[in-house]
C-alpha cells in the first residue's frame, strides 16, 4: 500500500497541538507482553498517569512482526493510537514521509534532546530531513551469549567464557539431556544471532561493510563464509528447542532445561523477574565472550497526528515524560535496557547492565540492523534465516549464496 495517498486525505483534518496538556486518556501501543515487559512497561505508564492523563495501554502479543502491521494499518486506515512503539530505525520511515507522524522537534529543541540523548545516532534515527520524529526510550543491545549456570553444572562442564568453549561443551549437554542452545521460531530470532554472531567472528568492521555499505562481495566471501559455519553449529545446537516465543526460549535457560541464548538484553527482565541472580544462577557473555561490541539499537515512541486538540498536548506530555531521568532509571532497570540519558544514577544496575555500561563509556558500539537495512530488506533476511535454522537439508553455502543476493539488493 503507498501511504502518500492516504496522508493526502488525512492532513487537511489534523489540527496541530498547543499549549499545555490537559488530563486526558492516551492509548499507546507497543509489543511488550512478557513477564519482564510488562513489569517495565507499568513503570511507563505510572510516570505519565502521574502527569494527570491516563495510559491506556494497547498491548499487541506476538514480538514486532506481528505488532508493526497491525499498528501502520491503524495509522494509514485513520484510526490512529495516541503513540506508538517503533525500533529505532528505519521501521516508520514511510509513515513519515507520508506527512502521518507527529513532528516533535520544538520540544526536542526545548528540552535540549540532543544534548543529554546518547549515542547521538539515536536521535539521529529518529531524524528525517532534519526534524525529530520519535522520543528514544532504552538502548537494547542484541550481542550477548546468556548461560544458565545450573545446566552447566548438571552436564559436569565449566560454565564457557566464549563461543567456542560454549560450541565445546554442546556434546556433554546433550548427554544429560539439555539442549545447548535456545532459539525460538519466531523468524526475528535467528536473523538476530546470526548479526551476533557476525560481531563476534567477523568483527565490526566486516558487520558494518556488509550492512551499512551493503557490500555484496564481502557478504559473499570468506569472512562471512566462517560465520555461516558458526551458524551452522548454532542450528545444530539449537535442534530440540521447540518454542516460538523469545521469552519461552529464555525460560528454558532460566530453568535450567537449555545450556544458553543467544538474545538481546532484554532477556534480563525476565531473569529478574525469576529472582535469578547474574554471575550466580547465570552468567552473561557480550559479544558471545568473543568481541565485546554492542549495538546501539533499540525503543522509540512516535506520535500519529491527531485531530482532538487534548489528546495531542497529552503526546506531547508523554514524549517529555519518557525522557525523564527518573523515568529512564525506572523503566530501564526492569526492561534490562540501557538508558538513552548519560546523566542517571544507576548504582543499582546488575552485574550485566554494568558489563553493558561499560563497553557504552568505551565506544565499543554499532548500530543495529534496523537502523542500517529497510523494513523489507529486514524481513528478507529474517524469512532466510528462519528457514536455514528450520531446514537442516539447506547448506551453509546455499544460504551464504542467497544472503549476499539480500545484502546485494538491499536498500
Amino acid at each position: 500500500m503507498k501511504l502518500r495517498s492516504m496522508a493526502a486525505v488525512l492532513a487537511a483534518t489534523v489540527a496541530l497541538p498547543l499549549g499545555v496538556a490537559n488530563a486526558t486518556d492516551l492509548e499507546v501501543t507497543h509489543w511488550w507482553t512478557s513477564g519482564g515487559e510488562a513489569a517495565a512497561v507499568a513503570e511507563l505508564a505510572k510516570a505519565f498517569d502521574a502527569t494527570g492523563n491516563k495510559w491506556v495501554d494497547g498491548a499487541i502479543a506476538g514480538s514486532g512482526g506481528t505488532a508493526r502491521p497491525i499498528m501502520i494499518s491503524r495509522i494509514t486506515g485513520g484510526d490512529p493510537m495516541g503513540a506508538t512503539q517503533f525500533n529505532h530505525g528505519r521501521q516508520a520511515e514511510e509513515l513519515v514521509q507520508s506527512g502521518l507522524m507527529r513532528d516533535l522537534t520544538d520540544l526536542a529543541e526545548r528540552e535540549h534532546w540532543k544534548d543529554i540523548i546518547k549515542p547521538a545516532s539515536l536521535l539521529e534515527s529518529c531524524t528525517i530531513e532534519g526534524k525529530i520524529y520519535c522520543a528514544p526510550v532504552n538502548i537494547h543491545s542484541w550481542q550477548w551469549l546468556w548461560l544458565s549456570n545450573a545446566a552447566f553444572k548438571q552436564a559436569g562442564v565449566p560454565v564457557p567464557k566464549n563461543w567456542d568453549e560454549f560450541v565445546a561443551a554442546a556434546p556433554a549437554l546433550e548427554k544429560a539431556g539439555i539442549v545447548p542452545l535456545a532459539v525460538g521460531g519466531q523468524p526475528w530470532q535467528a536473523a538476530g544471532a546470526f548479526d551476533v554472531l557476525m560481531v563476534a567472528i567477523a568483527g565490526k568492521d566486516t558487520f558494518e561493510k556488509v550492512f551499512a555499505q551493503k557490500d555484496e562481495e564481502v557478504a559473499a566471501g570468506p569472512d562471512i563464509a566462517k560465520v555461516f559455519k558458526a551458524a551452522d553449529d548454532a542450528r545444530r545446537m539449537s535442534k530440540g528447542s521447540n518454542v516460538q516465543d523469545w521469552n519461552q526460549a529464555t525460560n528454558l535457560v532460566i530453568t535450567g532445561k537449555a545450556g544458553g541464548q543467544i538474545m538481546g538484553d532484554w532477556a534480563q527482565g525476565e531473569f529478574q523477574l525469576a529472582g535469578q541472580k547474574a554471575g550466580v544462577d547465570y552468567t552473561c557473555l557480550p559479544g558471545l565472550g568473543v568481541n565485546e561490541v554492542i549495538s546501539t539499537g533499540g525503543d522509540a515512541f512516535y506520535f500519529p497526528l491527531l485531530e482532538d486538540e487534548e489528546k495531542s498536548k497529552a503526546q506531547e506530555a508523554l514524549a517529555s515524560t519518557l525522557l525523564k531521568p527518573e523515568t529512564q532509571v525506572a523503566f530501564n532497570l526492569k526492561k534490562g535496557s540501557l538508558p538513552v540519558r548519560g546523566d542517571v544514577d544507576l548504582a543499582t544496575a546488575n552485574d550485566c547492565m554494568k558489563k553493558g555500561l561499560d563497553i557504552l563509556a568505551k565506544g565499543n558500539v554499532i548500530k543495529g540492523t534496523d537502523q542500517l537495512l529497510s523494513a523489507d530488506s529486514q524481513k528478507q533476511k529474517e524469512d532466510l534465516f528462519s528457514e536455514f535454522f528450520a531446514n537442516a537439508s539447506m547448506t551453509p553455502e546455499d544460504a551464504q549464496k542467497r544472503f549476499a543476493e539480500i545484502i546485494a539488493a538491499a536498500d
